[in-house]
C-alpha cells in the first residue's frame, strides 16, 4: 500500500531541478502604480529599483491624500505615503492593459490607512478582479500594511480591479502593481492561485526580499519556529534553470530541527469557503557534506507519503503538484529516511489558495459600443469597469441578459434626463441584442436615424422631450402600428410622429426674396465643408494605409534567427499542411509552435498576411492566440501559443488516442462553436473563416478548444451585405455544397463545416470513408436516423456512456448544420446555446451517478429528415 501510494504522488508532483546561472533581470511587462501621486511625479524606488508612475491616467474617480506624519516613518515604503481615496461611489474601477504576449500575471494590491483622513477609523471594503469579487480588505490598526496577491490569466487583453464600498468605511488604496509570470509557472486545474503565504525560511534579517532578487517581484517574508534552527551559506543557490527562478538570497537560507530526529513539521486548517491548495517547497542543500554524511529525507501529508524530494548542493529542487488539495486539516512533515546521517532541511514555501472566477465579462462588442457612447455623450463617471458584471454593481442605467455558457449582452440603456446633447450616437446599432432604449428628456438634434429600425429585438424606444427632427423612418412606424414596438416621441417640435412629412415640406418650399443672399451664404460654406471632407478622407486613408503596413504596432516581430534559436534549429516537426511546416520551441520558458511558411506555397504569403492582419483584431478565448511573426526576405513564420494536446482529429480518429468521454466531446464541440459564434456576432464586420475542419481545432493542455489557421478567412465589408462572390476555398468533406455552387460565401458556410465536424466529434468517423463509394459521414449519419438507430451513430468506444437525450440533442444540431439549403442552417449562436444545453444535460447524469435510463434502452424510432432547423428525433 506504502508502495502504491508513493507511485501515485510521484505521478502527481513535479521534481524541477536548476543548473544554469542567473539572468539579469528587467522591468518589461511591469506596471507599478503608486495611488494618489501626481502625474509628473513618478520615480525610481530605492530600496527596489522599480519604476513607479501615477495611477492618475489609468482611473477616473478619486481624491490623491497623504497619511498623516505620525506614520511616515524612515523605514516606510514609498509607495505608502500617499494613497487615492473613494468618497463617492460605490464601485472605482481601475483598468489595466498589460503588455501583449503575456497570458498570466501576479497582480497585487496594497493598503496602509495611516489616518489619512483624520478620523482615526480603519474601514474594510472589497476588491473586486475583472468580473468577481477577489477578497476583502481589512485592517487592525492605521499602521497596518494589507497585501492581496493573486496569479491570474485574463479573459481579455485588459484587467478590471474595482474597488467597492460595502458600508464600512471609504475604500483607498496604495500601490497597485501587475507582474508578468512564466506561463508554465503556477498552473492550476481550474481558477487562479491567491496567496495565502509565502515564506523565507531560516532568513535572520527581519526584512523581505522581492525585486531585484526576485524577477517576477514576489514578496518573500522571513519565517520562524522555535523549533527550527537556521543554517546559511554566503556563496549563491543557483535557480535560473527552473520557470520559478526562487531568489538566491532566499535559498541560501534554511532550517533544521532543532531535534535532529525530528520533523519539521506545520499545519493549518482549511476555511470551509475555500475550493483547495496548492503548495510549492523549495529545497536546496547548504551546507558542506563529509564523507560519511548524507541527507535523505521524505515528505509526508496528513500522515501518507507525499514524496521523496532530490537535494543538492547550492542548486534548486521544486516540489509541486498538479492537483488541489482539498482536505479540511492540512499537515506537512518533513523526515529524514533510515538511511540519512543528516536532519531534514528546506529553505521556502509557498501556499495558494484556488479562487474561482466563474463570471464572464461583457460581450467585447458590447462593451466597446457602450464605452463610445459614454465618451460621446460624456456620461457619469459611475460607469467604470466591466458594464454587466458582476451582476451587483452593474452600470447604472443598463440591464444585461446573462446565462452560464456564453458572455452577459446589454439589453436595456437608459439615458433619460442625463443632460446628454448631439446625435443620436451612431454607436448604440452596435448593441444588437437590446430591448429597451429610453434616451428622453434630453438636449438631442437631428434625425432619427435609420439604423434603430434595424435592431431585432427593440421593443421600446422611447425619444420624448428632446429636439429631433426630419420624419420617423417608416419602419419603426410601422413597428408601431402592428404592435411590435412600444414608440414615444411627444415633445419633439420639429419631429413628424409618421414617416411622411411632405404636407410640412411643401409649407417651407415658399421663399422669402430676402433670404436668397443667406442661402448663398450657405450654399459657399457647404462647399468649403465639402472640400474638407474630401481632404480629411484622403489623409485618413493614407493613415490607414500606414498603419497596414505596419504589423510590429500590435505584435511583436521576430528575426529569422530568433526562430531558428526558439526551435533549436527547427529539431522537432509538431505538423504539416498546405502552408507548411510547424515546429515546436521554445520562447523564453514557454511553449510555443512556429508555422513556417513554404517556399513552394502557391498562395502562402497572402494567407500569411491575412492571417497576422485578423489575428491582430480578434481575441478570443476559444481562437489561438498569435504571439508573434517573423517576415525576413523568403523567410516567414508565425508564433503561436502551443497547443499541447495536438488536433482534435487525432482524438477522434487514430485508435491508440484515449477515447473522449461524451462530456470532454461536447465541452470541445460547444468552445469551438464559441469561437465561431464570435467570429460571426462578435466581430464587426463579421468574419468567415472558411475552414472550419477537426484538424484546425486545437487542444491545449486542459483539452480547451480553439479554433486555427485563419489564412482563408473572409471579412464581411459593410458594402457587402449578406454575401461575398468569392473564389471557392475550403477541404473536401467539409465545404458548404451551396457556396461550391454558387460561389457564394456567408456565414452559413462555416456553420455547414461545423456540421461536419459535430458529426465527427458524435460518430469518431471519418469525413469520407475510404471506400469505393466515398460515403460522407451526413449521408451515413441520416441513413442510420431514417431507422431511429441513435445507439449506432455515437461512438460505439464509449459503450454507451452518455446521456441519451443529450446525443439526440447533438445529433440534431449536426443534421440542421448540413442541411444542402443555407436558409434550413441555424446561427452560431443557435448552436452555441442548444449545445450549451445538450451538455447541461451529461452534466447532470454525472452528478446524478447514473444515467436517465438503462444503457441498454436506446430509442428506436423514425426521422423527418425535411424538417425546418432543427429535426425533432425524439
Amino acid at each position: 500500500m506504502e508502495i502504491f501510494k508513493h507511485f501515485i504522488f510521484e505521478f502527481l508532483c513535479i521534481v524541477a531541478l536548476t543548473t544554469q546561472l542567473v539572468h539579469v533581470q528587467s522591468q518589461s511587462g511591469f506596471i507599478s502604480l503608486d495611488c494618489g501621486i501626481t502625474e509628473t511625479s513618478g520615480y525610481t524606488d530605492k530600496l527596489t529599483g522599480i519604476n513607479y508612475t501615477s495611477d492618475a491616467a489609468l482611473i477616473e474617480t478619486g481624491v490623491s491624500k497623504t497619511i498623516s506624519p505620525e506614520y511616515n516613518h524612515k523605514t516606510l515604503e514609498q509607495q505608502f505615503l500617499k494613497v487615492r481615496s473613494f468618497p463617492e461611489g460605490m464601485k472605482n474601477c481601475y483598468t489595466l492593459e498589460p503588455e501583449p504576449g503575456n497570458v498570466k500575471f501576479l497582480i497585487r494590491a496594497r493598503f496602509m490607512y495611516g489616518n489619512y483622513d483624520g478620523r482615526g477609523k480603519v474601514p474594510s471594503f472589497d476588491l473586486i478582479l475583472e468580473a468577481d469579487i477577489w477578497d476583502s480588505v481589512q485592517m487592525e490598526d492605521a499602521s497596518t500594511i494589507v497585501t492581496k496577491e493573486i496569479i491570474h490569466i485574463p479573459q481579455k487583453s485588459y484587467v478590471y480591479v474595482c474597488l467597492v464600498n460595502t458600508g464600512s468605511g471609504t475604500p483607498f488604496i496604495s500601490a497597485l502593481e501587475l507582474r508578468p509570470v512564466t506561463n508554465s509557472t503556477y498552473q492550476t486545474q481550474s481558477g487562479s492561485l491567491l496567496l495565502s503565504w509565502r515564506w523565507d525560511v531560516g532568513a535572520t534579517d527581519k526584512g523581505t526580499f522581492r525585486y531585484r532578487d526576485d524577477p517576477f517581484d514576489r514578496i518573500w517574508t522571513p519565517y520562524n519556529k522555535h523549533s527550527w534552527v537556521p543554517i546559511s551559506n554566503s556563496r549563491s543557490v543557483d535557480s535560473s534553470a527552473t520557470s520559478y527562478r526562487p531568489p538566491s538570497t532566499v535559498m541560501r537560507t534554511a532550517v533544521i530541527p532543532e531535534n535532529g530526529s525530528s520533523p519539521l513539521q506545520f499545519s493549518w486548517e482549511r476555511p470551509n469557503t475555500t475550493s483547495g491548495f496548492y503548495a510549492y517547497f523549495y529545497f536546496a542543500e547548504v551546507q558542506e557534506h563529509l564523507a560519511n554524511q548524507t541527507r535523505e529525507q521524505t515528505i509526508y501529508l496528513n500522515g501518507d507519503l507525499w514524496i521523496k524530494p532530490n537535494v543538492f548542493y547550492l542548486s534548486t529542487t521544486i516540489i509541486y503538484c498538479n492537483s488541489p488539495i482539498g482536505t479540511e486539516n492540512i499537515d506537512f512533515s518533513i523526515i529524514k529516511t533510515g538511511n540519512s546521517t543528516l536532519p531534514p532541511i528546506f529553505n521556502a514555501f509557498e501556499v495558494y489558495e484556488v479562487k474561482e472566477f466563474p463570471q464572464l465579462l461583457t460581450d467585447q462588442q458590447d462593451v466597446n459600443a457602450i464605452i463610445k457612447i459614454k465618451s460621446m455623450y460624456g456620461v457619469n463617471t459611475s460607469w467604470q469597469g466591466d458594464p454587466c458584471s458582476p451582476k451587483n454593481y452593474l452600470w447604472q442605467g443598463l440591464n444585461c441578459s446573462y446565462d452560464d455558457y456564453s458572455a452577459p449582452r446589454i439589453i436595456s440603456l437608459n439615458l433619460s434626463s442625463s443632460g446628454i446633447s448631439g446625435e443620436i450616437s451612431p454607436y448604440i446599432s452596435s448593441l444588437a441584442l437590446i430591448q429597451y432604449l429610453d434616451l428622453s428628456n434630453n438636449n438631442l438634434i437631428g434625425p432619427v436615424p435609420e439604423f434603430l429600425s434595424q435592431l431585432p429585438f427593440l421593443t421600446v424606444l422611447n425619444l420624448s422631450g428632446n429636439k429631433l427632427e426630419g420624419s420617423v423612418p417608416a419602419v419603426l412606424v410601422e413597428r408601431k402600428h402592428n404592435g411590435l414596438l412600444s414608440l414615444s416621441v411627444e415633445g419633439n417640435p420639429d419631429l413628424c410622429p409618421e414617416a411622411s412629412c411632405k404636407g410640412r415640406e411643401k409649407n417651407k418650399l415658399t421663399v422669402p426674396v430676402a433670404v436668397v443672399p443667406i442661402v448663398a451664404v450657405v450654399v459657399s460654406i457647404c462647399i468649403i465643408l465639402t472640400a474638407i471632407s474630401i481632404l480629411w478622407n484622403f489623409k485618413t486613408r493614407r493613415q490607414v494605409g500606414k498603419k497596414n503596413e505596419s504589423l510590429e504596432s500590435k505584435t511583436r516581430r521576430y528575426k529569422y534567427s530568433n526562430l531558428v534559436r526558439f526551435t533549436n534549429n527547427f529539431e522537432r516537426t509538431i505538423g504539416k499542411g498546405g502552408f507548411g511546416t510547424v515546429y515546436h520551441g521554445y520562447l523564453d520558458d514557454t511553449q510555443v509552435a512556429v508555422k513556417m511558411l513554404s517556399q513552394s506555397s502557391v498562395q502562402g504569403y497572402k494567407q500569411f498576411k491575412a492571417e497576422i492582419e485578423l489575428l491582430m483584431r480578434v481575441h478570443h478565448k476559444n481562437l489561438t492566440t498569435l504571439i508573434g511573426y517573423c517576415d525576413e526576405s523568403t523567410n516567414m513564420g508565425l508564433i503561436y501559443e502551443f497547443m499541447a494536446n495536438g488536433n482534435l482529429q487525432s482524438h477522434l480518429l487514430e485508435n491508440d488516442a484515449d477515447t473522449l468521454s461524451w462530456e470532454g466531446r461536447l465541452r470541445i464541440a460547444t468552445e469551438a462553436a464559441q469561437g465561431l459564434e464570435y467570429l460571426h456576432s462578435g466581430c464587426k464586420p463579421p468574419i468567415v473563416h472558411r475552414d472550419v475542419k477537426s484538424t484546425n481545432i486545437l487542444l491545449n493542455e486542459k483539452f480547451q478548444a480553439k479554433l486555427a489557421d485563419f489564412g482563408l478567412s473572409r471579412i464581411f465589408s459593410v458594402e457587402s451585405g449578406t454575401h461575398v462572390s468569392t473564389i471557392v476555398a475550403g477541404t473536401p468533406g467539409y465545404l458548404d455544397p451551396e457556396y461550391y455552387i454558387s460561389n457564394r460565401l456567408t456565414e452559413k458556410s462555416d456553420v455547414y463545416s461545423f456540421g461536419v465536424v459535430l458529426l465527427e466529434i458524435i460518430t469518431s468517423k471519418p469525413v469520407i470513408e475510404n471506400t469505393l463509394e466515398k460515403t460522407h459521414i451526413s449521408q451515413w449519419v441520416s441513413f442510420m436516423l431514417a431507422k431511429g438507430d441513435i445507439a449506432n451513430i455515437v461512438d460505439p468506444r464509449l459503450h454507451g456512456d452518455f446521456e441519451t437525450n443529450s446525443a439526440w440533442k447533438a445529433v440534431e444540431i449536426a443534421i440542421a448544420c448540413v442541411s444542402p439549403t443555407s436558409a434550413k442552417r441555424p446561427t452560431m449562436n443557435q448552436v452555441v446555446v442548444e449545445l450549451n444545453e445538450s451538455l447541461a444535460m451529461e452534466v447532470a447524469r454525472k452528478k446524478m451517478g447514473k444515467d436517465a435510463e438503462p444503457k441498454d434502452s436506446m430509442l428506436s424510432m423514425s426521422l423527418n429528415l425535411d424538417t425546418e432547423l432543427f429535426p425533432i428525433l425524439r
